[in-house]
C-alpha cells in the first residue's frame, strides 16, 4: 500500500507539472485552479501515507514545507521566481517531501542527505543547473553570431554602462527587431530609453518586468520610427522556469541531485 500511495504521488506530480509547464511555455500564464487543485491533493495522500505508515516523519514533513514555502516566497519577492514557479515549489513540498526510496532509486545509486530529508530543494537546485546551462548557450550564440556579421556587440550608445551589466545582457538575452519585440508578447526588453536634457539615451535593463513592458516597447517603437536607433534591441524571451523544474524533478528521480554527484566524484 506504501508504494501504492508513493505511485500515486510519482504520478500526480508529473500530471500537474507537466501541464503547468506546456501552459508555461504557451502563455507564460498558469491558473491558480492548478494549483488549487494539485496542492490539497498531494497534502492529502502525502499526509494519509506518513500517518498511516511514517508519522514519525510528520514533523520533518512540516519543517520541509515550511522552509520550501519560506524559500520560495522570498525568491519570488525578490524577482527571482513567478508566481506559478513558487506555487509549484510549495505543491511539490506537499506531494515529494522526501525522495520516494520505496519507490525509486536513482541510477547515481547514492540518495543525497538533502534529497532524504528536502527533495524540493534538490530539484530546484537541479533547475537551477538546467537553467544556467541555457546561459551558457545565450552567450554562446551572441559571440558566435556577432563574429560572423562582423558587428559590434553592444552600439556606442552603452559604452557608459559597466561590464557586469553587459555580460548579464549577453548571457540572458539576444537581439531582436522591435517589431518582432513588440508581437511576441513573451519576449522582454532588456534596454530603455530616458531622457536626458532632452535628449533620448539608451541604457540596459537587467531586471525586465511585466509591469511597464509595453510602456518602453512603445518608446523603442517610436524611437526607431523617428531613426534615432537602429531596429535591433536587446531582448530577452523570460525563461519558462516551470519546464526546468519539472526537468529538475525528473533528473533528481532518475539520476539524483547533480551537485550532491559533482561532489561526490571532486572528492572521491
Amino acid at each position: 500500500m506504501n508504494q501504492v500511495l508513493d505511485g500515486f504521488r510519482f504520478s500526480l506530480c508529473f500530471a500537474f507539472l507537466l501541464y503547468a509547464s506546456w501552459k508555461d511555455l504557451k502563455t507564460r500564464e498558469v491558473s491558480n485552479k492548478v494549483w488549487i487543485i494539485f496542492g490539497p491533493l498531494a497534502f492529502t495522500l502525502t499526509f494519509i501515507e506518513l500517518l498511516r505508515y511514517e508519522n514519525l516523519d510528520l514533523p520533518l514533513y512540516g519543517i520541509c514545507f515550511g522552509l520550501t514555502a519560506a524559500f520560495s516566497i522570498i525568491l519570488f519577492y525578490s524577482g527571482g521566481f513567478g508566481g506559478a514557479d513558487a506555487k509549484a515549489l510549495m505543491c511539490l513540498a506537499l506531494a515529494l517531501p522526501f525522495y520516494p526510496e520505496g519507490l525509486l532509486t536513482p541510477v547515481w545509486g547514492e540518495i543525497s542527505p538533502i534529497s532524504q530529508s528536502f527533495f524540493p530543494i534538490t530539484v530546484f537546485s537541479n533547475s537551477v543547473l538546467l537553467a544556467a546551462a541555457t546561459a551558457v548557450y545565450m552567450f554562446l550564440h551572441n559571440i558566435i553570431s556577432h563574429k560572423i556579421a562582423k558587428k559590434k556587440l553592444f552600439d556606442e550608445e552603452f559604452e557608459n554602462e559597466s561590464f557586469g551589466r553587459k555580460i548579464l545582457v549577453l548571457i540572458t538575452g539576444y537581439k531582436v527587431s522591435v517589431k518582432k519585440l513588440k508581437e511576441r508578447w513573451h519576449l522582454y526588453p532588456l534596454e530603455d530609453l530616458e531622457n536626458v536634457e532632452g535628449e533620448l539615451k539608451r541604457k540596459l535593463v537587467i531586471l525586465p518586468k511585466d509591469e511597464g513592458r509595453n510602456a518602453i516597447v512603445e518608446r523603442l517603437v517610436g524611437a526607431v520610427k523617428t531613426r534615432k536607433i537602429q531596429d535591433k534591441v536587446w531582448a530577452t524571451p523570460g525563461l519558462p522556469m516551470l519546464i526546468f523544474i519539472t526537468a529538475g524533478l525528473i533528473i533528481a528521480l532518475f539520476l539524483g541531485d547533480i551537485i550532491w554527484i559533482c561532489i561526490s566524484f571532486l572528492l572521491g
